[in-house]
């Protein structure tokens, strides 16, 4: 059997997603929060999760098609404030395998990163 690999255009360094054996697994990006997301936690956690949905929708997902979810914190003391909202966002009895961890990301400003993995055609 052949592997076939779907992209959906992101940038010149990245895709958004990665597809992989057509209504198979769909690999993300790593998702940032947008410029005008806001400074605290909570928000650029809402933000991120809202790029989420979009880019799940736009690759044939949705949330219950979750399969696992990493998040990169600047500051794990975040975790909490940061789980109130990742909490109300993920469908109960779909939740993903998650890790969440602190790092330094990208730009000084970012308190949050996700990636996630799920399915195209969830059941």
């Amino acid at each position: 059997m052949q592997t076939s690999i779907e992209r959906i255009p992101g940038n010149e360094r990245m895709s958004k997603a990665v597809i992989v054996n057509g209504a198979g697994i769909v690999y993300f990006k790593g998702v940032t929060p947008a410029t005008n997301s806001g400074r605290t936690i909570e928000e650029q956690t809402t933000s991120v999760l809202e790029q989420v949905d979009k880019l799940l929708a736009e690759a044939g997902s949705s949330k219950t098609g979750l399969v696992s979810v990493n998040i990169w914190l600047n500051d794990i003391r975040d975790m909490a404030a940061m789980n109130k909202i990742y909490d109300q966002w993920v469908v109960p009895g779909h939740q993903p395998v998650r890790a969440c961890v602190q790092a330094a990301l990208a730009q000084p400003h970012y308190l949050i990163e996700v990636q996630v993995v799920a399915v195209r055609s969830p059941n």
